[in-house]
C-alpha cells in the first residue's frame, strides 16, 4: 500500500525543485564572488552581526583560562612570598646578631681600654642571670676562683663601679651592686675634696650619704669618686653624682641623693679586678754586730 504524506505538507514547489534551485543560486553566487566580487559586503555585514555571538562563544573558554592562570599565579607568588619572607627572617635575624656582636665587640673594647688606663688586673666577666634573691640587688657571672677571682674583689664596667664580689665558686661569683641596701663605698668629692660614705638602698636605685653636716660642701652635680681609704676599692674610681642636696636649719644632717655612674642595664659585660695580696716584706736581718755578740756569747 502506498504512503503518501498529508495534504498540509504538500504545499510549495517540490523537494526537487527546491534542490535545483538552491544549487543553481550557489553557483551563481560563487561564480559572481569569484569574478565580481559581489559578496564582500554581504560577508561583512554578517561577520559584523555574528561578532558578538562569537563573543559570547568565546567567552567560557577566556574565563576558564583566565581562572586558570590566576590560580596558578596565585600559587606561584604565593610560594614566592613564602620564600622571600623566609630570607628576610634570615636576614633580620643575620643582622640582630650581627648587631649584637657589633655592641658586645664596643663593650668589650671599652673595658679592655678602661683596664688599659687604669693599669690594674681585671677579668672581664658576662652577667649571666639576676640573683634569685628579691630583697638585694645582685648578678651572678661566669667567672670564679678558677679565673683568680675572690670575695671582695671591685666590680666595674666602662663608665665607673658597679658593685663587689660577695661570693665566689668555681666557675661562678656572685656580685652584689652598690644599689643594695647593704652596700657602702667610701667616696671622695672631686670638686671640695671632702670624703664620706655611700649607701645603697635609697629609692629609686639611688644612693645616699649618711651623717653629712648640713654645711657640708657638696653641691648638685658633683662627681663622686672612691676614695680608697677602705683598701679594697682603688682610688679614683668614678662611682656617682650628687643629684640633689637638702638641707635645712632644723636639720642635723643633710640629705644627699647621688645617681650611680656605672650601672648593669646598659652592660652584659663587666670587670672584676683582681685583688692580688702584695708581697710579704722579708724580716729585717739583724746587725752584724749583734750576731757576733751572740757568737762569742754563744
Amino acid at each position: 500500500m502506498e504512503y503518501n504524506p498529508p495534504p498540509f505538507f504538500k504545499q510549495g514547489p517540490s523537494a526537487q525543485a527546491r534542490l535545483i534551485f538552491f544549487a543553481v543560486l550557489s553557483i551563481t553566487l560563487l561564480v559572481s564572488d569569484a569574478h565580481f566580487n559581489a559578496l564582500v559586503s554581504i560577508r561583512g555585514v554578517i561577520a559584523t552581526a555574528l561578532y558578538p555571538l562569537q563573543r559570547a562563544t568565546l567567552l567560557p573558554g577566556q574565563l576558564a583560562g583566565s581562572l586558570a592562570a590566576y590560580f596558578a599565579e596565585k600559587n606561584t607568588l604565593a610560594d614566592s612570598n613564602e620564600k622571600l619572607l623566609g630570607e628576610n627572617t634570615t636576614l633580620a635575624q643575620t643582622g640582630l646578631v650581627a648587631e649584637q656582636l657589633r655592641a658586645e665587640n664596643d663593650e668589650l673594647r671599652r673595658l679592655l681600654d678602661v683596664r688599659a688606663k687604669r693599669g690594674v688586673t681585671a677579668v672581664a666577666a658576662e652577667i649571666l642571670y639576676d640573683a634569685r634573691d628579691p630583697s638585694s640587688r645582685k648578678i651572678v657571672v661566669d667567672r670564679g676562683t678558677r679565673d683568680g677571682i675572690s670575695a671582695g674583689a671591685p666590680v666595674i664596667d666602662d663608665k665607673g663601679v658597679v658593685g663587689q664580689v660577695t661570693r665566689v665558686f668555681p666557675m661562678l661569683a656572685e656580685i652584689t651592686l652598690l644599689t643594695d641596701k647593704n652596700q657602702a663605698i667610701p667616696v671622695q668629692d672631686l670638686r671640695s675634696g671632702l670624703r664620706a660614705v655611700a649607701y645603697g638602698g635609697a629609692e629609686g636605685g639611688m644612693l645616699n650619704l649618711r651623717f653629712m653636716a648640713a654645711n657640708a660642701d657638696f653641691k648638685a652635680g658633683d662627681t663622686l669618686v672612691t676614695s680608697g681609704i677602705d683598701g679594697v676599692y682603688p682610688a679614683g674610681l668614678p662611682v656617682a653624682h650628687v643629684k640633689s642636696v637638702e638641707s635645712g636649719a632644723e636639720q642635723s644632717f643633710a640629705e644627699i641623693l647621688c645617681t650611680p655612674i656605672g650601672g648593669i642595664d646598659r652592660n652584659r659585660h663587666l670587670l672584676v679586678l683582681r685583688v692580688d695580696a702584695p708581697p710579704a716584706a722579708p724580716p729585717p736581718e739583724a746587725p752584724v754586730e749583734n750576731k757576733r755578740a751572740r757568737h762569742w756569747s754563744g
